[in-house]
């Protein structure tokens, strides 16, 4: 995923009719509000290379460099911890 720095974008992927993924997107807008940057869906399954990293993980959010910033549950300060650990807000 290569993405302009200029505008910070986060990538979820997700499955269809996936309740927990719906779940984890509600509770990271609940924790940033306004502060989400743009927020891509993407069907976990349609890149093989996602499917094998990522397939048991959903939801697995990614920031723009590829980086998990939080998977499964959502968990505010494992979040918090791991864009911290990023070095960026986005």
């Amino acid at each position: 995923m290569s993405l302009d720095a200029a505008s910070p974008r986060w990538l979820l992927l997700t499955r269809p009719d996936c309740h927990l993924c719906e779940e984890f997107e509600q509770a990271l807008h609940a924790h940033l509000g306004a502060a989400v940057p743009a927020l891509e869906r993407a069907d976990v399954d349609s890149r093989g290379e996602w499917r094998l990293r990522y397939g048991t993980r959903i939801p697995v959010l990614l920031d723009a460099q590829g980086r998990v910033l939080a998977e499964g549950l959502f968990d505010a300060a494992g979040f918090d911890r791991a864009r911290a650990a990023a070095g960026r807000p986005g």
